[in-house]
């Protein structure tokens, strides 16, 4: 293959991210995915011609200027890219029991909505949602500052954070909201980093909030779009991306006390070296299972034999035969679950016996076909359901070899059947319209994205794991660096910017030098239920999406 400059293991969002960065930057780059599709969780996948997004359901900071739009504006993507807005006074529903409750996009008007619902906490809730977006901003503030002068104006500039940094979720809601539906309501994004209030560190939930506060954008093209954008231009700046083969072992090189990543050696037996080796896997997998403990040092050790992972999924899969919109499902999210402290709810969902209940504890469900109204083919709707579990709760098939056992199936149709009650009550008769169902369980996601014990979130987002308690992009290991998940931050935006921050670890540069938009750059954005603002290719995309499937069911095209 000639000289190779950096080999990327993993093309998740952060490993495609710094691929591209890098061959920017004029390195040879290969991406090596042992998935037969790049992406990770980014990735999308087809049942009987409907797509699946099983890792993307919505970003935030989509507008001109924002972070995330900047991020692809930066990586040179932005114009191949098209992103729907979610409905804008309600892009969350959180159905509490039989109480709904919709959260808008804008600060200010979640502010009014809440406050009208709640007129007793408005005070304690002004100040909170304040105190959120201070924290967050701050958090953010904190990577960008260099030089005397800023390291001398830190503690004034970042004063929230560092009065409220050490605390949980639970400890500062407690301090503000006295009444337990609202602080469910105000914690329902809970689900987007897997941790209950009690364990969740409260900067990383500011983080969380505040990336949504302006609305939820979900891609043309599901997850997938993002890859293809990633992929494509990979390979214009001469990249290279193989799937369908896995990193067997990172190669180390010792010479004395020093040693230093040199190369991998593919599960197909073939070797691979380069002057770089970024690893997008999470810890566990990078150093436990790629690289051995024989040369890591005693203190990295005792740190990966702590490190605790985020919660593991059940998602169900569904298309079903049926006008959604009558029952008044829209482009918005909607997290189902049980009146209760956030807490004792995520204890109830970590029971290690999950098929005892009717219906699970909590749920997301994400109608991907409003989302994107670019892949529904006017008549078939498709829904994503996740819940999140204990890793033990599948113990018993853990070992199982790719023919699963007859055991293992019941489980999956139990699990479906109570994804099924709960969509039900959504939608009344739903399975009467099934078309078709499929269920991924924990042991899907270490299949095909090689997750330790299946997490979604890479390491648990707790007060001693995240900041400067997380994983460096740059390791104790000489040209080895990783990114994604455990690194920076989570979620889609988090892993393309964790991408950037370790590509600036190897040009020896500031991020800020990579967060450059390049000019001619923009994000086009349309709002998934106003057709009347589309431009005409748009409308033409759908209703050929229509017609293709007309014919193919054999039916009249008006």
């Amino acid at each position: 293959m000639g000289h190779i400059d950096s080999i990327i293991i993993g093309s998740g969002a952060g490993g495609l991210a710094a691929a591209l960065a890098l061959a920017k930057n004029g390195q040879k780059v290969v991406v090596i995915e042992q998935h037969y599709v790049p992406g990770g969780w980014c990735h999308s996948f087809y049942l009987g011609g409907q797509r699946f997004s099983p890792g993307v359901h919505y970003i935030g900071n989509m507008e001109k200027g924002a972070s995330s739009s900047l991020i692809f504006e930066s990586l040179g993507i932005a114009n191949d890219l098209v992103f729907f807005r979610m409905k804008k006074d309600a892009y969350e529903h959180c159905q509490i029991g039989e109480k709904r409750f919709d959260l808008p996009a804008g600060i200010d008007n979640l502010y009014e909505k809440l406050a009208q619902q709640f007129p007793h906490e408005k005070k304690g809730l002004k100040k909170y949602l304040e105190l959120v977006k201070k924290v967050s901003t701050q958090l953010y503030l904190i990577p960008k500052m260099s030089g005397f002068w800023d390291n001398l104006t830190i503690p004034f500039r970042t004063a929230q954070l560092g009065k409220y940094g050490l605390f949980s979720l639970r400890r500062v809601i407690n301090w503000h909201i006295k009444d337990p539906l609202l602080q469910q309501i105000l914690n329902v994004q809970c689900g987007d980093h897997g941790l209950p209030p009690a364990l969740a560190s409260f900067p990383v939930h500011c983080a969380t909030m505040d990336h949504y506060f302006d609305g939820g954008f979900y891609p043309m093209g599901g997850g997938a779009g993002i890859v293809k954008a990633l992929t494509n231009a990979i390979k214009k700046h001469n990249g290279e991306i193989r799937t369908g083969v896995g990193v067997e072992k990172i190669l180390i090189e010792t010479t004395g006390k020093i040693k230093k990543a040199v190369g991998v050696l593919l599960e197909n037996g073939e070797k691979l070296f380069a002057d770089n080796i970024v690893s997008n896997a999470d810890p566990h997998q990078t150093y436990h299972k790629m690289i051995g403990k024989e040369h890591l040092s005693k203190s990295l050790q005792s740190k990966l034999n702590k490190t605790k992972y985020s919660v593991t999924s059940l998602m169900m899969f569904v298309t079903v035969d049926l006008d959604v919109t009558k029952a008044g499902i829209d482009s918005g999210n909607i997290w189902m679950m049980r009146e209760k402290d956030m807490d004792r709810l995520y204890d109830d969902m970590s029971a290690e016996d999950i098929l005892s209940d009717e219906e699970f504890p909590g749920l997301f469900i994400n109608c991907s076909s409003m989302k994107d109204p670019a892949g529904f083919n006017g008549r078939h709707h498709t829904f994503e359901l996740i819940t999140y579990i204990k890793y033990e709760s599948v113990a018993a098939f853990i070992n199982e070899r790719k023919e699963r056992s007859e055991k293992y199936l019941q489980f999956k149709e139990r699990v479906a059947e109570k994804f099924l009650n709960s969509l039900e009550r959504l939608l009344p008769g739903v399975r009467n319209c099934i078309v078709q169902k499929n269920v991924a369980t924990p042991i899907t996601n270490e299949y095909y994205i090689r997750s330790t014990k299946g997490n979604v979130y890479g390491t648990e987002k707790t007060l001693v794991q995240v900041g400067p308690f997380s994983y460096s992009p740059k390791s104790e290991i000489r040209n080895l660096f990783l990114c994604g998940a455990s690194t920076l931050s989570h979620g889609v935006s988090g892993a393309l910017n964790s991408g950037l921050h370790t590509v600036a670890k190897i040009l020896d540069k500031h991020v800020d030098e990579l967060m450059v938009p390049e000019e001619g750059q923009d994000v086009r954005i349309y709002d998934a239920e106003d057709r009347t603002q589309w431009p005409q290719w748009l409308i033409d995309k759908v209703e050929l999406r229509k017609t293709q499937f007309n014919k193919r069911a054999g039916l009249a095209v008006s």
